[in-house]
């Protein structure tokens, strides 16, 4: 009986297997850290054991069946001076790493990042996506995160890794000089860019990011509203042609709203028929179509030694000829442009510099 209690103290067969899908690190538990020697290890697909010995990294062992012996163990053996015959446990710590990959972890700026957009000039956008990983390297893994958590998730690291990518991702989209129309089609070299890299920075962890995308990059709403409009506007086309093409609509189903309002108006034009027909009385005074209101003035800006300045007008830009403050070379831009160009190559920029005074003559030196 007593034989038989001693015997039951230690184990035989040292294996884990995992259902929760979330457990990177999860530590195999034994009264004492009693380990029989000549036990059986068993290290399935997808796993590491990694021994811990008196607070010291041992041995890591990769997929497979092993005795725990010493001839298959000399890490160990080096710790405890065995003699092939010594036959009593040892005391140390297992420790099974899940090394299969971690999938659709999340990432997302938590504030927007400032960028200058070529079209759009200084604009806010926001960006977020999915992730990857897996542990590459169990020993490094556990020296550098896990220590002696007993059961270690991927929430404990996830947060530490979403920080190295926002801070990587800023840093890629601000530099990137892609307009933020044309983002979405350079989404997946940007998560290639980002991915490289951070590679160093992760693989410090003992880990690796074998995917990283970019789902979504977003303008503020109001940035998108307006752009919405400006789409609209260009789907529409020629305004007239859509009034005429919805009168044409409403009549055609006149129990629908616009019926109803076309029918509104076309009641209230032979009201205004009728009265004009009854006589002076009734005819409604005669108006004039009121001229268009002038084009509004261009503002421009002006970009000198990695500054900008502005607006000006283009009156104010002439009077800074004669100052010497404005060339032809200095290079101007004005909402609608493609990009900084030099204030000669626009056309109604260059007309200053052809009614501009000459620069006024030296003085004539004393007599």
């Amino acid at each position: 009986m007593v034989f038989d209690f001693l015997k039951g103290q230690f184990i035989d067969v040292i294996a884990w297997t995992d259902d929760t899908r979330d457990t990177m690190v999860w530590r195999f538990e034994r009264h004492g850290n009693e380990i029989k020697y000549g036990a059986k290890l068993t290290v399935r697909e997808g796993q590491a054991a990694v021994f811990i010995h008196e607070g010291q990294l041992a041995d890591v062992f990769g997929p497979g069946l092993y005795m725990l012996e010493t001839n298959n163990m000399p890490v160990m053996t080096a710790l405890q001076h065995w003699d092939h015959g010594f036959q009593s446990p040892f005391k140390s710590e297992i420790y099974f790493i899940n090394t299969t990959r971690f999938n659709d972890l999340k990432w997302g700026t938590k504030n927007p990042i400032m960028t200058r957009d070529p079209e759009f000039g200084p604009v806010r956008i926001r960006a977020f996506g999915t992730y990857s990983m897996r542990v590459t390297d169990p020993a490094k893994f556990m020296q550098e995160i896990v220590g002696t958590d007993g059961e270690f998730t991927a929430d404990e690291i996830s947060f530490q890794i979403r920080n190295v990518i926002l801070q990587e991702m800023s840093r890629a989209l601000a530099a990137s000089n892609i307009p933020v129309l044309d983002m979405a089609a350079n989404t997946a070299d940007l998560g290639k860019l980002v991915t490289t890299a951070i590679t160093p920075q992760i693989a410090a962890y003992g880990l690796s990011l074998p995917e990283l995308y970019i789902e979504n990059i977003s303008l503020p709403q109001a940035v998108e509203a307006a752009l919405d409009k400006r789409t609209s506007m260009g789907i529409v086309g020629d305004m007239n042609r859509y009034m005429q093409f919805n009168a044409a609509e409403g009549m055609a189903h006149p129990n629908s709203s616009a019926g109803a309002a076309v029918g509104a108006g076309l009641g209230a034009g032979i009201g205004m028929g009728m009265a004009q027909n009854m006589g002076p009385w009734g005819a409604m005074p005669a108006t004039q179509t009121p001229p268009p209101p002038p084009a509004p003035e261009k503002l421009w800006h002006t970009a000198a030694n990695g500054t900008t300045n502005g607006p000006f007008s283009r009156s104010h830009l002439g009077r800074m000829i004669t100052d010497a403050t404005f060339n032809r070379d200095t290079l101007v831009w004005t909402a609608g442009q493609d990009g900084w160009k030099p204030a000669g190559q626009i056309a109604e920029l260059a007309q200053l510099f052809t009614i501009a005074p000459p620069p006024p003559p030296a003085p004539t030196p004393a007599a």
